[in-house]
């Protein structure tokens, strides 16, 4: 089970039970944290809890952390979890596909980025159609550099 399996299957409210505490009807408890409070500073949430008294605030992996003195990786397992360290293949196959992925975003941003010049170009070029006479020597020239850079990008073949 990961991470977010775990907190969508314990409340904070299951975790205090394994610990023998339960909240008021308001959602408070004796803050276990700085233990010379009697009074419920502790608020319990759905999936979190703040102190009112100490500043002690966390989810319920930083509560069992608290509570039993432990690492994140005990408590991740005290709550059902799961850990198996990745083997050397399961890390290069990680590795590899990260790597996949930023190639392939370096390939989508150059393609987004000819395509900006390629739109840049043909805006140029049909501005100056627009403003010369038609089939004067800037128009014919306007139009040639056009359909070359066209060409150039890709959209045309044949040239």
């Amino acid at each position: 089970m990961d991470k977010e399996t775990i907190k969508q299957q314990n409340s904070m409210r299951d975790v205090l039970s394994r610990y023998g505490m339960i909240p008021n009807r308001a959602g408070f408890i004796s803050c276990p944290f700085h233990p010379s409070d009697r009074t419920a500073s502790l608020k319990i949430y759905k999936d979190s809890y703040y102190c009112f008294g100490c500043g002690a605030s966390g989810d319920i992996f930083t509560f069992v952390q608290n509570m039993d003195n432990c690492d994140f990786k005990t408590a991740f397992q005290i709550l059902g979890g799961t850990y198996q360290k990745p083997d050397f293949s399961s890390r290069m196959a990680i590795y590899h596909h990260q790597k996949q992925m930023e190639m392939q975003q370096k390939e989508e941003q150059k393609k987004k980025t000819e395509l900006q010049e390629c739109m840049s170009d043909i805006d140029f070029y049909r501005a100056i159609l627009d403003r010369v006479k038609p089939l004067s020597d800037g128009w014919c020239e306007a139009w040639n550099r056009l359909q070359l850079a066209l060409y150039h990008h890709g959209f045309i073949t044949g040239l």
